[in-house]
C-alpha cells in the first residue's frame, strides 16, 4: 500500500501535473495540500475518470485540503482539527480507507513572525498535538501526512542560515514538531533516509530547484502499529522538474500490507474525542 502527499500548489492549474504523477506512481491513497479553490470547484469528475474516490475540503483562492483513494471513497471521519470552532481555514481533513485512519492536513506557515501568524501557527500545532494523542489512543493504524510548514532539524534544509528568521526554522515550531514525534509516531522519510539530505520543497527563487538547495518539509507520520510495516519511504522529485510546477515534490510511504486495527474501527476515533 502506498501512501503520498503532495502540496499541489493550485489543483486546476496543476492538475494535468497531478493525473501525470498519479499515472506513472499509481498511489493507493494520495493526501493533497494547498487545493486553493472552493469546494464547487473541486474536480471531482476529473479525478473519478483517472480511477480514483476523493473527499475534500476547499477554500477560495487559499488552502484546501482532500484524500483520494484508488478504486474506492475515502470514508470521511471530520474535516476541519477539532479545538477552535472559528477557525475557518481548510487546513484538515480525515477519512478511513481500508483500515487506515488517514489525516491530511496543511499546517500554516506562520510568516512573518514574530506576530499574529505566528501564533496561529502554533495554537494550530496544539490543536493537531491533541488531537494526535487521541488518534494513538484508538489503536486504529493511523498516517498524519501532509505540509508540515516545519523544517525538523538543520539537516533537513540546504542552507539553516538563510532561513534562520523564518517561521520554518523557529525553536518553537521544531519543539512543537518533536513534541509531536514524542507521542510515538515515526517519521517515515527520515526513518528510512537517517544519512541522507532529503529534501520535498524548493522555492521559486534564485534557481533553487536547478541547485537542489531544498527543504524538508513535507512529513508522513505512522503510528506504531503502522511503523511495524514500513517498507519504503521517498519523493517523486521528478514531478519537480515539470515546467510550471509546484514548488512541493510528492513524498510517499510504502507499507507492507493493510494492517488490521487491535480493537477499534475508524468510528471509534470520533467517538472517543467526544468523551
Amino acid at each position: 500500500m502506498k501512501i503520498a502527499t503532495f502540496n499541489v500548489n493550485g489543483i486546476r492549474s496543476r492538475l494535468p501535473h497531478l493525473f501525470a504523477w498519479l499515472a506513472r506512481e499509481s498511489p493507493d491513497v494520495a493526501c493533497l495540500q494547498e487545493l486553493k479553490a472552493p469546494d464547487a470547484r473541486f474536480p471531482i469528475a476529473a479525478i473519478r475518470e483517472a480511477g480514483y474516490g476523493a473527499i475534500w475540503h476547499g477554500q477560495s483562492s487559499w488552502n484546501g485540503v482532500a484524500i483520494l483513494a484508488k478504486g474506492a471513497d475515502p470514508v470521511e471521519i471530520r474535516r476541519g482539527l477539532p479545538g477552535d470552532p472559528d477557525d475557518t481555514h481548510s487546513r484538515y481533513i480525515e477519512a478511513s480507507v481500508g483500515s487506515v485512519v488517514v489525516g491530511c492536513l496543511y499546517l500554516p506557515n506562520g510568516n512573518p513572525q514574530p506576530g499574529p501568524k505566528f501564533d496561529y501557527k502554533l495554537a494550530w500545532f496544539e490543536r493537531l498535538i491533541k488531537h494526535a494523542r487521541i488518534l494513538l489512543a484508538s489503536d486504529h493504524p493511523v498516517i498524519l501526512a501532509g505540509d508540515f510548514n516545519v523544517v525538523p532539524t538543520d539537516f533537513d534544509i540546504y542552507d539553516p542560515k538563510s532561513w534562520k528568521k523564518d517561521a520554518l526554522l523557529q525553536p518553537e515550531s521544531r519543539a512543537a514538531y518533536r513534541r509531536l514525534l514524542a507521542q510515538g509516531w515515526t517519521d517515515a522519510l527520515r526513518t528510512r533516509h537517517p544519512e541522507e539530505q532529503i529534501y520535498t520543497f524548493w522555492d521559486y527563487f534564485r534557481n533553487h530547484w536547478q541547485r537542489n538547495s531544498g527543504l524538508r518539509i513535507d512529513h508522513l507520520l505512522l503510528s506504531a502499529n503502522l511503523a511495524t510495516h514500513l517498507v519504503d519511504a521517498n519523493v517523486h522529485t521528478w514531478v519537480r522538474g515539470l515546467p510550471r510546477a509546484s514548488d512541493h515534490a510528492p513524498t510517499w510511504v510504502q507499507i507492507s500490507a493493510d494492517p488490521k486495527p487491535k480493537s477499534a474501527t475508524a468510528k471509534r476515533v470520533a467517538k472517543s474525542e467526544r468523551a
